[in-house]
């Protein structure tokens, strides 16, 4: 089995990649920020050591977690954000380890994972290799503002929060220039797994 982990910046279309690559290759995907929203349901380990770290008032009327309550509470303490991040980050891990070697067994060729924490997370000592979607700066604002309606300010904001464009070249085998069509992104995708 080959196993790719794809990471890159807000914006730069990583989903387009992801679904190119299913659709393609048949690949197992997995997106990291949808596993934690997975694990943070009621009945997951993860949900129990949040709630304990932080108490019922992060839960909604029906006793999951409020999104915009616990957003509240882990953002306004970098401490707060310390804590969930380390409830958080080795759940969704451990179940991406899981999967992995479910995968495998089962005879699954790709497994892909996009992670925004993929280097910070040291996910290339578990993965064959990963792959930075680098898409130009300015295409990626158009994309934002289209797609989720940011403003350039909070565009900034969130671009400057995250690895510069050198750090995520200097960690990743693989570099796939999103910035134009589809089309040529494709090709590039083709010839790496071909």
């Amino acid at each position: 089995m080959h196993t790719i982990g794809i990471t890159g910046g807000v914006g730069a279309g990583k989903s387009t990649i992801l679904n190119y690559l299913k659709e393609q290759y048949h690949a197992y995907l997995i997106v990291a920020d949808e596993l934690a929203k997975e694990l943070e349901l009621p009945g997951h380990p993860c949900y129990d050591k949040l709630v304990e770290a932080f108490g019922t008032d992060i839960l909604d009327a029906e006793g999951f977690i409020d999104k915009k309550a616990f957003a509240g509470v882990i953002f306004s303490d970098p401490e707060s954000l310390r804590i969930a991040n380390s409830i958080i980050h080795p759940e969704v891990k451990e179940e991406i380890l899981k999967r992995l070697h479910e995968q495998e067994e089962a005879g699954t060729e790709l497994f892909v994972l996009e992670a925004a924490l993929l280097i910070e997370e040291k996910y290339d000592e578990i993965l064959d290799e990963l792959w930075y979607i680098y898409t130009d700066d300015a295409v990626r604002s158009e994309r934002l503002k289209e797609s989720r309606g940011y403003t350039d300010e909070k565009i900034r904001s969130i671009m400057q929060q995250q690895l510069s464009d050198e750090e995520f070249r200097r960690h990743c085998k693989v570099v796939i220039d999103n910035s134009k069509r589809p089309e040529d992104t494709f090709v590039q995708i083709d010839k790496v797994l071909g």
